[in-house]
């Protein structure tokens, strides 16, 4: 599917806060469509650690993590961010090819917030196990992604340095300690409401997409 054909067909539900989370992100889709959306990522098995960052008093104000496995998911709890063309359920989004990513990292990063990306490689073992936790983890209350991310985190053969924190940028502090991390910040010029700067992130797609014809 060419980029504009896929991000034309992404329908986006936002709130206005990081961990707002809460029925407003609508119903979970079916496991069937989750099955159908399955990703597999030809890259090692990884985890990526996402945590959205207040450029104004540099406070942390939600953090999410992708997992590289047998497929390819990005556990956004209590996220704000939900695509309609991305089956989700419980937190979890399926599908999630290069664009999907790179649509993700996007939607966060705007003019009042950057987004720190922290990216290690596992053993498939411990991806999977991630994998199936966060699968097997349920929808998180809203203010609690870091709390819950940790709770995760921590349960992994390898990351015993991590502890069950509340802020953002504490859990970053601490993944950025495990061997092997490596690390890039996203910074846009978006407008702060994401709804406007997801419509213009479509435009953008759109005109690339139109330049490639």
């Amino acid at each position: 599917m060419r980029i504009f054909g896929l991000a034309a067909a992404l329908a986006v539900a936002v709130a206005l806060s990081g961990c707002a989370g809460g029925p407003q992100n609508g119903p979970d889709s079916t496991p069937e469509e989750a099955a159908a959306a399955t990703y597999r990522h030809d890259g090692p098995p990884a985890i990526t650690l996402y945590t959205m960052i207040n450029n104004r008093s540099g406070s942390g104000a939600h953090t999410s993590i992708m997992v590289n496995g047998s497929q390819r998911v990005i556990f956004d709890p209590a996220g704000s961010v939900r695509f309609a063309g991305v089956p989700e359920i419980g937190d979890v989004l399926y599908g999630v090819t290069p664009t999907i990513e790179r649509f993700y990292e996007s939607a966060h990063a705007r003019e009042t917030y950057h987004v720190r990306i922290q990216h290690i490689e596992v053993p498939a073992a411990t991806a999977e196990l991630a994998l199936r936790l966060v699968q097997q983890n349920g929808s998180v209350a809203p203010a609690a992604c870091t709390t819950a991310t940790s709770a995760i985190l921590q349960q992994l053969p390898g990351f015993g340095s991590i502890s069950r924190v509340l802020f953002p940028n504490k859990l970053a502090d601490q993944f950025a300690t495990l061997p092997g991390v490596t690390e890039r910040k996203l910074y846009e010029n978006d407008s702060d409401d994401k709804a406007i700067a997801i419509a213009e992130l479509e435009q953008r797609l759109r005109t690339r997409d139109q330049a490639g014809q």
